[in-house]
């Protein structure tokens, strides 16, 4: 039974007292109205914050997960396009319904699509068929975009055909020396090899080839896909590179040399597995050479010929990226972004629209905990980019706009490209953030293994824990590791999918082989969402540089082997043990400020300050002058080498040096080698002083 509210009675207090009383009730308020001005509750305490995690895990569904990427994947949706459109709109009525601060961001942008294409292949007694450029199934209403490369030239070829394995430039030596010639042929290559498209194309041009024809193998189910890409080299609108292409922003001409050097000069199209089988089983010529095993017995040239045709163009488009943003209650000016593409060649379903389907669901429940009460400390942005399958486009044109205010308040960025191509939980990052994934896949639980975390899967199946990282220019984590120096993770489930960029990457593949309970769905996003929790909300940032430290020494030992003692490692050994230093300076400044009690403003600032320079460390890797010859690429630590074959997965700068020095053999290439460690050991040495905060 509800009691009645008692009557008013007079407080039994003197009026000096109660004059006391309310002057420190008063102060009390006027302290949180001016430190937490938005807030309902004071800060979370570690219990609270521990409550709001659970809840977050807690709050997962597999089945909604599962519409939203059914809502998203009724259409093939290229960006650009009106198709497009409507996940824009999809996503960002997603974010507003939920209550979510909404807002899009827009930019012109050189795109390229295809007008007209045709390809037959014409065989030695006298026959030909005409190869069909499309799915099977597929009807005209269907909406899927013919099987292209995106800034392809226009061009046609009619020439005898010659197989080059990968495309890569061992393969053409090895051809050369099996005596065959593919100048003035069409040539035909298989995509891996950890060779980009633009580099299979720039190097069959170089070898003087007419054209491309690029296949993908994988399961004979789907060896009619066609794998749609593109070969532009370099990422971001090449109209405005370096900058955002806003409104009235400056933009070079198509014709100007820096833009056209990053578009091949012969025409290329993706081809079906099953359509190159046919033709390169006709060849004959010489002999493949063993090692290749491609199940091709000879290579050509010839006698097959093939009559290509392809015409395109390219199209100055509106691209869109979409926002929600959830207010840090303490520090608003520290954003932790979570972002992934939503554009798609085809359908999407993997790619990119299942990690779509992860992001709309944490926002979901993030809005859930706001409701229960949660205000994160930092401010969350979530993001989803356009145009990513044109070259990182949205995300790059975005950071270049933003890049002040990125590097000067972006704590981390965490991507998911593709949340679930299959089993097998793969995750790459810079190393300050290896143990916070540690901590967290542990907190998740595993999709495949009952009764097992992330973690406990992860370790049992690899039998070590696996991270690699961000070197790769393959999605919208580049523009924040590589130009911005943002602290980064990408993650997803499964290594290969066979349907990658045909127009069989649909809902119901994923219903059949990539996630059909849509539990890799879940366990993605618990771990993407968890982890930014602990960004947005723990009062000192969980960065452990010592793992940086590790991953240093490791680099400078690979390098020595390389080097076999002809070149001086001492300024970067010295940098590293400077580096080392500071590393374990902020640990021990973070242990004494986690068990320090008091709450008050001293402890607040020094808290601030500390947070501050684990989050600009990883500013210190990048170099204004970035790599040589490719000056948008900053960081000297994580970055694409020039030549795909480097040993060097790091420090791209000397491996773009030792290749030159390895290729020239001159003082002058070693001098240049020498260079490069001098310039990774200052970035080293910048990101030492970053982390201690001090001026020398």
């Amino acid at each position: 039974m509800v009691q009645p509210l008692p009557k008013p009675t007079k407080l039994l207090l003197s009026k000096p007292c109660t004059f006391l009383f309310l002057l420190i009730i008063i102060c009390i308020l006027g302290f949180y109205t001016l430190h937490y001005p938005h807030a309902s509750y004071p800060p979370s305490n570690r219990q609270t914050a521990l409550r709001f995690r659970r809840d977050f895990l807690s709050s997962a569904t597999n089945s909604t997960v599962a519409a939203y990427l059914r809502a998203l994947t009724l259409h093939p949706h290229v960006a650009g396009t009106k198709p497009s459109l409507d996940t824009i709109h999809y996503v960002q009525s997603h974010f507003s319904d939920l209550g979510l601060q909404t807002h899009t961001a827009h930019y012109h942008a050189l795109l390229s699509y295809p007008l007209r294409s045709s390809l037959s292949a014409h065989f030695s007694n006298g026959s030909h068929v005409d190869i069909p450029l499309s799915e099977p199934g597929l009807s005209r209403d269907d909406g899927v975009i013919k099987p292209y490369h995106a800034y392809s030239p226009s061009g046609s070829a009619h020439a005898e055909v010659v197989f080059v394995n990968y495309g890569r430039e061992e393969d053409y030596r090895a051809l050369e020396a099996a005596g065959a010639n593919v100048s003035g042929c069409v040539v035909i290559a298989r995509r891996g090899g950890e060779l980009p498209r633009s580099e299979a194309v720039r190097n069959a041009e170089r070898h003087g080839a007419e054209a491309v024809l690029l296949y993908t193998e994988g399961d004979v189910r789907f060896n009619e896909g066609f794998e749609r890409g593109f070969v532009m080299s370099g990422v971001g609108d090449p109209l405005s590179p370096g900058w955002g292409g806003v409104d009235g922003a400056e933009r070079l001409d198509l014709e100007d040399p820096e833009v056209l050097k990053r578009f091949p000069n012969i025409p290329s199209m993706p081809l079906s597995a099953g359509a190159a089988g046919a033709i390169l089983a006709t060849l004959g010529g010489a002999s493949a050479p063993g090692e290749w095993r491609a199940g091709v017995e000879r290579v050509g040239p010839g006698p097959t010929l093939v009559n290509f045709s392809y015409e395109g163009e390219k199209k100055m488009m509106t691209i869109q990226n979409v926002f929600a943003v959830i207010n840090g209650l303490e520090e608003p000016d520290r954003y932790v972004l979570l972002g992934n593409h939503r554009d798609a060649w085809t359908y999407g379903a993997v790619d990119p629209n299942s990690g779509t389907a992860a992001l709309l669901d944490i926002a979901r429940r993030y809005a859930l905990l706001i409701n229960s009460g949660w205000k994160p400390r930092r401010t969350i942005i979530l993001c989803s980019w356009d145009a990513e399958e044109f070259g990182m486009v949205g995300s790059t044109e975005w950071v270049e706009q933003n890049l002040v205010n990125l590097g000067s308040k972006a704590v981390a960025y965490l991507n998911v490209d593709c949340a679930a191509l299959g089993p097998g939980f793969f995750v790459r990052a810079t190393p300050q953030l290896d143990n916070l994934i540690l901590e967290v896949t542990k907190k998740v639980k595993d999709p495949d293994l009952e009764g097992s975390t992330v973690y406990e899967n992860w370790l049992a199946t690899n039998r070590i824990v696996d991270i690699q990282r961000l070197s790769g220019v393959d999605s919208d984590f580049a523009p924040f590791v590589q130009h911005a120096g943002v602290p980064s993770i990408d993650m997803y489930y499964g290594r290969d999918f066979p349907v990658y960029h045909t127009a069989f990457d649909s809902y119901d593949w994923m219903r059949k082989f990539g996630d059909p309970l849509f539990h890799r769905h879940v366990a993605v996003a618990g771990v993407w969402g968890l982890i930014a929790l602990h960004l947005a909300d723990d009062s000192i940032l969980p960065f452990d540089y010592f793992s940086y430290v590790d991953q240093l020494k490791h680099y400078k030992d690979v390098l020595n082997h390389l080097l076999d003692g002809s070149i001086s490692l001492e300024p970067l050994m010295t940098a590293i043990e400077e580096f080392a230093y500071a590393a374990r300076e902020a640990e021990n400044e973070a242990q004494t400020l986690k068990e320090e009690e008091s709450t008050g403003e001293f402890v607040m600032m020094k808290k601030r300050a500390l947070n501050d320079r684990l989050m600009l460390a990883e500013r210190g890797f990048l170099d204004t002058d970035g790599l040589e010859g490719r000056q948008w690429f900053k960081h000297l630590v994580y970055g694409p080498p020039t030549d795909h074959r480097s040993e060097l997965f790091f420090f791209p700068g000397v491996a773009d040096a030792l290749n030159q020095a390895n290729s020239t053999k001159t003082g002058q290439g070693q001098t240049n080698l020498q260079h490069e460690i001098w310039r990774v050991a200052r970035a080293i040495q910048r990101a030492a002083q970053a982390l201690r905060g001090d001026l020398h």
